[in-house]
């Protein structure tokens, strides 16, 4: 036989695939803190949604693509009064819960924002269960909305946990359309074959650069990246559904596999030799352990590796604001990632830039005593110079215990810690937080719930009357009467 031609044996499909196959198709056992967590993340994630409603730059991408379309027994959008397709909803939904940056956050090897694939989740059960009741059959509850957003958290996280793809430089939103297919594809109600085949196509379709959320070209495509692929997933799902055959071997094919051609880096440090050191690690199975663990955030609409920071800066406010002029320095001690990831010098171009840079969030705080949304807008930035003089004052510098401990299954820390030095020799204390307020270690996640709730009243208010809220809000604490809410009804309440 000649060594020019290929063997065309069609092989099993790749065993991560069948892994996360396997478990969304298993028999949903979640712990009541898995299921608790997920409602508190649907609040939370809600709520973000409807305070990006009140900025326009976010506003002007929502609704169909063609004006007036009707879309029968379409999907609502939160906070508007739009009806689309799930594949249009899902783009809507997940836009306006990442604009701002303020849903949760899961941080490892990889990091990510796993409650973006309720963009997916929320409308494909929507629609399904208006085209249920059309037809005369039963709606989807939201008992299984938070078992999606289990599996999808799930998903994300753990395929997070040992494969950095940022290091590679693919943006994390790959793994959000990799969840929104996979837990649409089930909400569909495919088969294995079609749900294996749905999988499949979510990684051929290879992954996004980062290159929009570094400097110097950070933009806002950040902030509607996960709605694109959480709306990309529930396309693929319905795409498997017709029976579209998948690629089997996608991930692990030679020359032309995700693993060899996104997977390897040609930067010598970053390569090896080695190919089973380019594939993807899962180092424990599929559960509950991401939702159980997520990270709120709940006190700063701020990238997460500066969520301590900020938090930091506030304490040092009573002590500092007064004395701004007489600052000769700022240190910033924290971890390699936040490093890599937001620090920064020189002019910020946009919103999407500032969120992305550690030393404006921690100026801002600094010198004001807090940070909202509207910090970042150039409105607020150019009106107040005294944020760049600082900035310009302040050192990074990394503490390798934190770097360290930052990837500690059992610490997971984000720390960071701040000083003042002032031109008189003085300085304040150096103020560390290790973990913010909604961390599961140190009861700082016990000490952060009735403040994530209070934000959800709060981003509640933003778009609905007090009688609205009220009755939003008394649902969702009730665990027992939400899970069996069908889910039309639910939406309903926070449509226009």
């Amino acid at each position: 036989m000649s060594s020019n031609v290929e063997i065309n044996n069609r092989p099993e499909y790749d065993e991560v695939i069948q892994k996360i196959a396997d478990y969304v198709l298993a028999e949903p056992n979640f712990s009541k803190e898995a299921l608790d967590t997920a409602r508190n993340c649907l609040m939370d994630t809600l709520g973000c949604g409807l305070l990006a409603l009140k900025f326009p730059e976010c506003t002007k991408h929502l609704g169909p693509i063609v004006a007036d379309t009707i879309v029968p027994n379409g999907a609502r959008v939160p906070g508007t009064s739009y009806s689309l397709d799930p594949v249009r909803a899902a783009w809507d939904i997940g836009c306006i819960v990442r604009w701002l940056d303020y849903n949760d956050t899961w941080l490892a090897a990889e990091w990510g924002h796993p409650s973006d694939n309720l963009g997916a989740i929320l409308a494909v059960s929507d629609y399904l269960s208006r085209k249920n009741l059309s037809e005369g059959k039963p709606a989807l509850t939201m008992r299984t909305v938070l078992e999606s957003m289990i599996q999808a958290h799930e998903i994300q996280g753990i395929l997070a946990l040992e494969n950095s793809f940022n290091r590679v430089g693919l943006d994390h939103v790959l793994l959000v359309r990799v969840a929104s297919t996979a837990v649409s594809a089930k909400l569909l109600g495919v088969n294995r074959e079609q749900l294996l085949s749905a999988i499949s196509h979510a990684f051929v379709d290879g992954a996004a650069l980062r290159t929009y959320r570094h400097a110097p070209n950070a933009g806002s495509r950040k902030s509607w990246a996960a709605g694109d692929a959480t709306s990309r997933g529930v396309f693929l799902a319905m795409v498997a559904l017709k029976g579209e055959m998948g690629i089997p071997g996608v991930l692990t094919a030679p020359q032309w596999g995700f693993y060899d051609i996104l997977f390897s880096h040609t930067n010598k440090d970053l390569a090896t030799k080695d190919k089973k050191d380019r594939v993807f690690k899962l180092p424990q199975a599929f559960k509950d352990y991401v939702m159980e663990n997520i990270l709120f955030k709940i006190s700063f609409p701020a990238e997460f590796h500066a969520q301590t920071a900020c938090e930091a800066a506030v304490k040092l406010h009573p002590e500092v604001k007064d004395r701004l002029d007489e600052i000769e320095k700022i240190v910033i001690t924290t971890h390699e990632s936040a490093i890599r990831i937001i620090s920064k010098e020189g002019p910020l171009a946009n919103p999407a830039d500032i969120d992305h840079c550690i030393q404006y969030m921690t100026a801002v705080p600094l010198i004001f005593g807090d940070l909202v949304a509207e910090n970042y807008e150039d409105e607020f930035h150019q009106s107040h110079p005294i944020i760049d003089e600082l900035r310009k004052k302040m050192e990074i510098v990394e503490d390798p215990r934190y770097s360290k401990e930052y990837l500690e299954s059992d610490k997971r820390s984000i720390a960071n810690a701040v000083q003042v030095f002032f031109k008189d020799g003085t300085s304040t204390e150096k103020v560390e937080v290790e973990y913010p307020i909604g961390h599961r270690r140190r009861r700082r996640r016990q000490e952060g719930i009735p403040l994530l709730e209070e934000k959800f009243k709060n981003n509640l208010a933003t778009r609905f009357v007090p009688q609205r809220c009220a009755q939003i809000f008394d649902l969702c604490v009730d665990a027992k009467k939400l899970e069996t809410t069908e889910v039309n009804q639910f939406v309903n309440l926070f449509v226009l």
